[in-house]
């Protein structure tokens, strides 16, 4: 019994590892389960019987992502309640999963206009739970009088991410020579980011009165 429950876990490894190579080469829409069963070394049966579709393989592919995130993330006890270090923390998390999925983030980003509203769903929902945690974690900052109140806390976590995003997608075109290391460039996201949304912040001047 031990042997086969081990068995299926690897199987539907593979076919995970196998569907993150086929959907970043391929797309989204290019993709079949045909080809990700070749690439897995196993038949369309086998890749029926641990999932029921390409969409809940995209799914998995993401949440296999973004596990390491997840991870941190599910223990709210070991943070620190300390902007700067937490968000250094995740920035570094963060960082290492699009690193390690470069080719995969790339593939989305140019298929963006032409995913089919089901993938579209998909990656929502499997982005949603260390959003929603990261989220939650400056409202709780806000209750507790660190993070300013009139902060809209998803703006600023898509505004985190996406500095972080093409920090990656720029970095590695190599497009010029920075003259800063990763590290260096995370630590001013983190440094930029938690001097706009701390309290002890210099006011930030709005809009309508510049």
């Amino acid at each position: 019994m031990i042997k086969n429950v081990r068995s299926s876990t690897l199987t539907r490894t593979r076919l995970i590892e196998a569907a993150s190579q086929v959907f970043a080469s391929l797309g989204v829409q290019g993709a079949t389960t045909r080809e990700i069963a070749r690439v897995a070394e196993v038949n369309e049966v086998t890749l029926f019987r641990h999932f029921a579709s390409k969409e809940q393989l995209l799914k998995a592919v993401l949440e296999n992502a973004l596990a390491l995130q997840i991870e941190a993330l599910a223990h709210p006890e070991t943070w620190t309640q300390n902007l700067r270090v937490d968000l250094r923390r995740y920035a570094e998390l963060y960082n290492t999963m699009l690193e390690a999925q470069e080719d995969l983030i790339r593939t989305f980003i140019g298929e963006a206009k032409r995913h089919p509203e089901a993938a579209k769903q998909v990656i929502q929902e499997a982005v949603q739970p260390w959003s929603e945690q990261l989220v939650t974690y400056l409202k709780f900052g806000q209750k507790r009088g660190t993070v300013r109140p009139e902060l809209d806390p998803v703006a600023a976590i898509d505004m985190f991410t996406g500095v972080l995003l093409a920090g990656m997608l720029c970095r590695n075109v190599k497009l010029k020579k920075n003259s800063y290391t990763c590290d260096e460039y995370i630590d001013t996201c983190v440094d930029v980011f938690v001097r706009g949304i701390s309290v002890n912040s210099l006011p930030v001047v709005s809009a309508g009165r510049i």
